[in-house]
C-alpha cells in the first residue's frame, strides 16, 4: 500500500487543518531576484504551477485578469496533475469522500482556458502520489485524455527518467519523479517515475538546463524537512539547475544551491479534493523564471520571482485573486503567512 511513515499518517489532520510554519528558517532566498544583470537580450520564459485537481468535478474557475496575462506570457508553463483524468470514477466511495482524486477532462480543458494557458504551452507531471487513485485503468485513460488535449507529459516511466523539450533555441530537460504513492509499490512503480537523481549521464546531453519536479516533502509544513533539502543538493550535484517541487499544499521558500535554484513548494494553483480548506492552504504562487539564450549565459536562470495568489470559494467554483488584489483581513493574513517564508515581504509591507 502506500510508503508514508506512521509519524506522517498521524499528524496528517493536525496539519491540514493548521498549516505549520514550525522548522528551519535559515538559508532561503528572497521570493524575487535578478541573477544576470544586464538582462540577457533574449530570454525564454518558464512559469511553474502547483497541484491542478478539481474540487468535485465542479465548474471551472474564475481568473483575474492579471494572472491571466502573466500565464499567458510563458512560453512554457509546467505544473503538477494532481487527478487522474476520467469520466466516471472507479473508486467510487473514496472519489466521495476525497481521498481518491479524480478530475474530468473537460474540467482541465475548460479550467486552463479560463486561467489563459494555451495547451500547447503546457506540460503536466504526472509523478505524484495521486495518479493511480483511479487504478490501472484510470493511469490508461489519463494518458489517452491528455493525448487527446494535445497536452505533454512527465514523470511516466515510459518517458524515461528525463524527458526533452525544445523552448525556442534551448532545450530543456525535465526530470520529475515522486517520493510517495497511495498504492502498492509493484503497479505504481512501473508507471510512475519514482526515481531520484537517477539517470546515466549521456541523458543530459545536449540540454541547455536541467529541470527536475519533485513530489516530496511533508503536506501542509511551510519549511522542509531537512531531508527534503538534501535530496535537493543531491539533486543539484547531479547537475539540475532548476528545481520546483510540489506536494506540501502551501507555499515555501526558495533556496539557491551554488548555481542552482529550487523552489520546495508552489502550493495547489487549481481545485482540491475538499471543497473547503484553512484559508492558509488556499494560498498558491506562479513560479516565473527567465532563462538565458544569448550564446555566453545560454541555459542560465537570468531572473525569478513568485507571484501570490489566493483561491477563493465562489459558489461551485473558485475565484482566483493575487494577494495584493484582496482585501481586509484576508490581505493582512496572507501577507502576514507569506511575510513568515520570504521575510523581505513584510519588510516591503
Amino acid at each position: 500500500m502506500s510508503n508514508y511513515p506512521l509519524s506522517y499518517k498521524l499528524s496528517w489532520l493536525l496539519r491540514l487543518l493548521r498549516p505549520s510554519l514550525g522548522g528551519d528558517r535559515s538559508g532561503f532566498a528572497a521570493s524575487a531576484v535578478t541573477l544576470v544583470d544586464p538582462l540577457p537580450m533574449r530570454t525564454v520564459r518558464l512559469a511553474f504551477v502547483g497541484d491542478i485537481s478539481a474540487v468535485a468535478n465542479r465548474d471551472a474557475p474564475e481568473c483575474d485578469p492579471a494572472i491571466a496575462a502573466l500565464l499567458s506570457s510563458a512560453d512554457l508553463v509546467v505544473g503538477n496533475c494532481e487527478s487522474p483524468i476520467i469520466e466516471c470514477p472507479r473508486a467510487v466511495t473514496g472519489t466521495w469522500l476525497g481521498t481518491h482524486h479524480a478530475m474530468s477532462e473537460r474540467f482541465l480543458a475548460d479550467a486552463l482556458t479560463a486561467v489563459g494557458i494555451s495547451r500547447d504551452k503546457v506540460v503536466l507531471s504526472l509523478a505524484n502520489n495521486h495518479m493511480l487513485d483511479q487504478g490501472t485503468a484510470g493511469f490508461e485513460e489519463t494518458l489517452a485524455a491528455l493525448d487527446r488535449l494535445g497536452i505533454r507529459t512527465i514523470g511516466t516511466v515510459a518517458g524515461g527518467p528525463i524527458q526533452v523539450h525544445a523552448l525556442g533555441s534551448l532545450t530543456i530537460g525535465f526530470a520529475a519523479f515522486t517520493l510517495w504513492r497511495n498504492t502498492g509499490a509493484a503497479p505504481f512503480e512501473t508507471r510512475v517515475s519514482t526515481r531520484a537523481a537517477e539517470w546515466p549521464r549521456d541523458a543530459v546531453s545536449g540540454i541547455d538546463l536541467l529541470c527536475a519536479v519533485p513530489h516530496w516533502d511533508w503536506e501542509f509544513r511551510h519549511f522542509p524537512r531537512p531531508a527534503t533539502r538534501q535530496l535537493a543538493r543531491k539533486l543539484a550535484g547531479h547537475g539540475t539547475g532548476l528545481i520546483v517541487g510540489h506536494h506540501a499544499h502551501v507555499v515555501q521558500p526558495i533556496e539557491r544551491i551554488g548555481d542552482s535554484l529550487a523552489a520546495y513548494g508552489l502550493g495547489d494553483f487549481l481545485g482540491t479534493a475538499f471543497a473547503r480548506l484553512p484559508w492558509p492552504a488556499r494560498i498558491g504562487s506562479i513560479f516565473v523564471v527567465d532563462v538565458s539564450a544569448d550564446p555566453v549565459t545560454r541555459g542560465t536562470i537570468a531572473a525569478y520571482r513568485m507571484h501570490f495568489f489566493m483561491r477563493l470559494r465562489a459558489g461551485g467554483h473558485e475565484r482566483l485573486m493575487p494577494v495584493e488584489a484582496l482585501e481586509g483581513s484576508l490581505r493582512r493574513k496572507a501577507t502576514e503567512r507569506l511575510g513568515a517564508i520570504f521575510p523581505a515581504l513584510q519588510a516591503d509591507c
